[in-house]
């Protein structure tokens, strides 16, 4: 008997977002169909174990415009909407969905929030500029003298209270004396 893997989902206007959680999956079959039919099943782990879900999307789909992409821990599916509509749900079935079956926060966008331009205004749009071979600071060698201190914060200095000579003789003995926090 097939297991189910965790299923993550999120949409917005015009896509669904379907995240499988299952690493170092095997064997990997994926099917949609125009009607919203989804069917993914994969073997995972050591001894093999079948892994299957198969779900009846909530409206149709566009298989063709669609993308699925396999990574070494989960499975991403892009599924484009046939038609540009909020759902009011994933799943055709009314009532509860299967336990498996849960809202993906990291992706989930409200609807009224889903027109929201997120392209960076025209000033930041660096096209395919590599930053990573700047040297923007932060590694070795960058103007500072091997094993000097480069912490210049005096806030150390500034909260300390000195005590007076009497008092230093009397903790040294192991008296009680009271001490005022700064």
């Amino acid at each position: 008997m097939s297991r189910h893997p965790i299923v993550k989902w999120a949409q917005r206007l015009d896509d669904v977002f379907i995240t499988i959680e299952l690493p170092d999956a095997q064997d990997v079959k994926l099917k949609l169909e125009p009607e919203g039919k989804f069917f993914f099943s994969a073997k995972s782990g050591a001894d093999k174990i079948p892994y299957e879900v198969d779900l009846d999307l909530h409206d149709k789909v566009d298989v063709d415009g669609s993308k699925a992409s396999v990574g070494n821990r989960n499975i991403c599916y892009l599924v484009k909407k046939a038609e540009s509509k909020w759902w009011s749900r994933l799943l055709k079935q009314e009532g509860r969905p299967p336990v498996f079956l849960k809202v993906d926060w990291d992706r989930w966008v409200d609807e009224d929030e889903d027109d929201v331009d997120t392209k960076p205004a025209p000033d930041m749009d660096f096209g395919d500029f590599d930053f990573s071979k700047m040297n923007m600071g932060g590694g070795e060698g960058f103007g500072a003298v091997e094993g000097e201190d480069d912490d210049d914060s005096d806030t150390e200095d500034e909260n300390v209270e000195e005590i007076p000579a009497a008092k230093k003789d009397a903790s040294s003995s192991g008296a009680e004396h009271d001490v005022k926090n700064v």
